[in-house]
């Protein structure tokens, strides 16, 4: 393989090679510097006259004297079930004072789109422990559904709480998390793998960890080495997998970065006009294939910019998943956890994975109910500021002090608390129960005579 001295410009992380033979879009590169320090790319644009690379130790110490060489292939991931247990940096090197991984197999890490004919449609219920995702905003294996958070939002606390909870009921396959960390600080990652070791979660799980100060480049590469180790595990291993994925914000600004970096003409606030795609290439990685008994569910976690929902990254992503479970900054005030307000929530595969068989027969009208009475007793809340309690009526009131009640028995749990969905449907009963059963509008009679105790 040739190697080439022909570096015409470098900006940022990108190094701008010359007069090459031609060469494929990803492959990799090999930099040799005239120290004899060795520096790794990718090929990120490829033309005629001018190859761009992007540099993934960074671009400091690279002059003209620079050796170039292309070597032909793309990223590739080495997957074995040895990489259960393990802690990973964001490109797939173990962290965790571990040996090295014995590969089984090398896959590429861009991977390949679930062909729409080749998709199963998802139908199975998948069990968080937590109450206002399975019980109002339920998830269904092989579903990509985002937690919408905000700086400050206890998002890591509730990751890693699913990450130890959730489970798949009465399917036969084994379950595995794999769980991917982007830009998060040196403290953050501590604290992930801490929480990973002490309660035992790591022993079914992979963990990818891409540090703050990690170059950009590797941030881009995090996801995806994620998700080939997921689709390893699904497709190779018939094992369900969950991926949680944490946070796209800082995914999609190493985008905007390296956007600037090539001097693309910006879109929306500065991002690549390509975003949409991007993210569409990592979420579409998620479902079930016909024929196969494994399947990836995932839980994409972004941060909104100054809480702002129409931002570019959760406006997106809102277009490519299917729902999003939104945090509250003013449950978190009221120091609710999980702060997860239902209203603006919605998960779009709810009712395919609930009902008779796979949650209880009651679910959908159980969490229709609890959703109108919370909605109307939240809007009451606005009018008591206004007129006063004393001037609502008696339905109002109850009303009222349903909303508190619902806050406090199905939003807030401890950190700890993994809740059966039998558990989270019987507490709502219990709420409903302050309620007369002629103003329960959404349960049915033959429901009410079943499951409404009171006298």
């Amino acid at each position: 393989m040739k190697e080439y001295k022909t570096i015409t410009k470098i900006a940022g992380p990108l190094v701008f090679v010359a007069k090459t033979e031609p060469v494929g879009y990803a492959e990799l590169v090999r930099i040799a510097l005239p120290t004899g320090e060795i520096k790794n790319g990718q090929v990120l644009d490829t033309s005629e006259d001018l190859v761009v690379v992007q540099v993934f130790e960074g671009t400091a110490g690279i002059d003209k004297e620079t050796r170039v060489k292309f070597l032909g292939e793309t990223i590739k991931l080495p997957v074995s079930e040895n990489m259960l247990g393990r802690i990973l940096s964001g490109a797939g090197k173990p962290i965790d004072k571990g040996p090295e991984i014995i590969p089984e197999q090398k896959m590429d890490i861009i991977g390949n789109a679930i062909n729409p004919f080749a998709r199963a449609s998802p139908s199975s219920f998948f069990q968080t422990g937590i109450s206002t995702i399975d019980g109002m905003n339920t998830l269904v294996r092989g579903q990509k559904l985002p937690i919408f958070s905000g700086s400050g939002l206890p998002h890591n606390e509730i990751a890693l709480q699913i990450a130890r909870q959730a489970k798949v009921l009465g399917e036969g396959a084994e379950f595995v998390v794999v769980f991917a960390a982007m830009g998060i600080t040196n403290e953050e990652a501590q604290y992930f793998m801490r929480d990973f070791e002490r309660t035992g979660a790591l022993e079914r799980a992979v963990v990818f960890l891409n540090l703050a100060d990690d170059p950009a480049v590797e941030r881009l590469v995090t996801p995806r080495m994620a998700l080939t180790a997921a689709e390893y595990f699904a497709y190779e291993k018939e094992k369900h997998v969950l991926v949680i994925l944490t946070d796209m914000t800082n995914y999609c600004e190493s985008l905007r970065e390296i956007g600037a970096a090539r001097e693309e003409v910006p879109g929306r606030r500065g991002y690549p006009g390509y975003m949409y795609t991007d993210l569409a290439m990592l979420y579409e990685r998620a479902g079930m294939i016909k024929g196969r008994k494994g399947s990836i569910t995932q839980i994409p976690i972004l941060t909104m910019v100054g809480d702002d929902i129409t931002h570019p990254i959760p406006d997106l992503t809102g277009y490519i998943t299917e729902g999003q479970i939104v945090l509250s900054r003013e449950l978190h005030r009221k120091g609710i956890y999980p702060p997860v307000d239902v209203l603006p929530s919605l998960s779009r595969l709810m009712n395919l994975g609930i009902g008779k068989g796979k949650t209880r027969e009651d679910h959908k009208q159980v969490s229709d109910q609890m959703y109108v009475n919370y909605a109307e007793g939240r809007d009451l809340r606005g009018l008591v500021a206004i007129v006063g309690e004393e001037a609502l009526s008696e339905k109002d009131k109850r009303l009222l002090k349903f909303a508190d009640l619902f806050e406090q028995k199905i939003v807030r749990q401890r950190k700890d608390e993994d809740r059966s969905i039998q558990g989270t449907l019987d507490i709502g009963w219990s709420l409903m129960e302050t309620i007369p059963a002629d103003e329960l509008t959404r349960i049915s009679q033959e429901l009410k005579e079943k499951f409404y105790k009171k006298k």
